[in-house]
């Protein structure tokens, strides 16, 4: 199911992105003491004490500033904040409280959402200005230094107690994101679904503005669909447009559902940005369906099927296991099927196989088509075990993967592509150094 998103807020300059690389493992937003540097919301999977979330960092929000940047950024931070399920306030304890601390506080409580006060910066444990912080109104501030990664394990300690508590979304059922470029008839194939107009539908690109789900029941299964608008290239966004932030709440919408519906226009040619959306359902892990909508429009022979098929298998050579329909919201053509095939991905992703049966496998795999050895010494596949689920995690332990040639991992994940049902989801192997007993 998707991951708790926890928003990393505060002024300029305050150790956001130290703090966000530091949690992350990996230097992902640029540390500078400039304000302003970090512009753009930036997500990262994070894991504490078996809970898995996603981090966002954010730009520094100043109340005070009128400058179009900083307003950009602002509104970056506030669509943040929308979105999280927890909010990281971060203030500077060298500094000590600032007026523009308490108009973000103030912001903050207004939101209803559950908020964690960090105090960044105190390097040696100073508080001389720690209960200061107390006047926010925003409970007990917790004092860290995200450069020296003290005091970040309670910090995170008091995230996590939050997820607990977060109320079940109130989405319904199985959660499908429709993502596409814009004008490939997402918002059609919403409402031929659901019977009537609940989205509105216009021939003009970027119409649908935001995320809206709908619940639904199908026979005794329940769903909620959660139509998005249009994903553009980056470039083609003005900043602090609607539009920009309608893109990060279609992009929010991709990491919380569980099953993606990847709209494509049969009438036109698979373009870059097709792919480029492709991609990022398939980075998140997430299964997919791949709906070719206008199908109706596109003239056909006995061949035109199978040729779209060879197109769709050449631009996303990526994502092998894709999993296809062609379809008309126009005319309702197929439309009705469209539920079997989210069924049987989300059916796939959550698959679960016994150590015993994926063992079998893998050494029939190995007897079948062994390891080269061109060193001289051989890789050994020691045994292997289904880790997690949606999307499907498979480990298996090796005596050295530094001897894995890319073209027998591709062996192996074909192997179990072929012995288990993994169309339409990504299949995570993870390979593992263990000592022979």
């Amino acid at each position: 199911m998707s991951k708790p998103l926890v928003a990393v807020v505060g002024r300029p300059n305050v150790g956001k992105s130290t703090f966000f690389n530091r949690i992350c493992g990996k230097r992902i937003s640029i540390v500078k003491d400039v304000p302003g540097v970090t512009r753009d919301r930036i997500y990262a999977d994070a894991e504490w004490c078996g809970y898995t979330f996603t981090l966002i960092d954010t730009g520094g929000i100043d109340y005070g500033s009128d400058d179009v940047m900083f307003k950009h950024i602002r509104k970056q931070a506030e669509a943040a904040v929308e979105l999280a399920d927890v909010i990281l306030f971060f203030v500077d304890g060298k500094q000590g409280l600032l007026a523009s601390d308490m108009d973000i506080a103030n912001y903050l409580r207004a939101s209803k959402k559950p908020v964690v006060l960090a105090v960044n910066k105190l390097d040696n444990n100073e508080t001389d200005n720690l209960y200061d912080f107390y006047s926010l109104g925003l409970g007990d501030p917790i004092s860290i230094s995200a450069e020296q990664a003290k005091g970040l394990g309670d910090l995170l300690d008091e995230v996590v107690k939050y997820f607990d508590r977060i109320e079940e979304d109130s989405s319904i059922g199985i959660k499908i994101a429709v993502v596409g470029k814009p004008n490939v008839g997402k918002s059609s194939i919403v409402n031929k679904i659901l019977g009537y107009e609940r989205v509105i539908v216009s021939d003009i690109a970027g119409t649908t503005r935001d995320a809206v789900d709908t619940p639904l029941k199908r026979g005794d299964k329940e769903y909620t669909l959660i139509d998005t608008a249009g994903l553009r290239r980056k470039r083609g966004i003005e900043l602090d447009s609607v539009e920009s932030y309608s893109v990060m709440r279609s992009i929010a919408a991709i990491k919380r559902a569980d099953v993606i519906l990847v709209v494509f226009d049969a009438s036109d040619e698979i373009s870059e940005q097709d792919i480029r959306i492709a991609g990022m359902v398939h980075e998140e892990g997430k299964p997919s369906v791949i709906v070719m909508n206008k199908w109706d429009i596109v003239e056909k022979d006995t061949h035109t099927v199978e040729k779209y098929k060879k197109d769709l298998d050449n631009k996303l050579a990526f994502m092998s296991y894709y999993e296809p329909i062609f379809v008309s919201a126009l005319s309702g053509q197929r439309i009705d099927k469209i539920f079997d095939h989210i069924d049987k991905v989300y059916e796939n992703s959550s698959r679960r196989i016994s150590t015993g049966v994926l063992n079998d496998v893998i050494r029939e795999a190995v007897a079948l088509n062994e390891p080269p050895s061109p060193s001289g010494r051989r890789l050994k596949i020691l045994y292997a075990t289904q880790a997690a689920v949606n999307p499907p995690k498979i480990v298996i332990f090796v005596n050295d993967e530094t001897l894995l040639h890319f073209s027998y991992r591709r062996y192996m994940e074909n192997s179990l592509r072929k012995a288990f049902d993994f169309s339409g989801t990504p299949l995570q192997i993870v390979y593992n150094d263990k000592k022979e007993e």
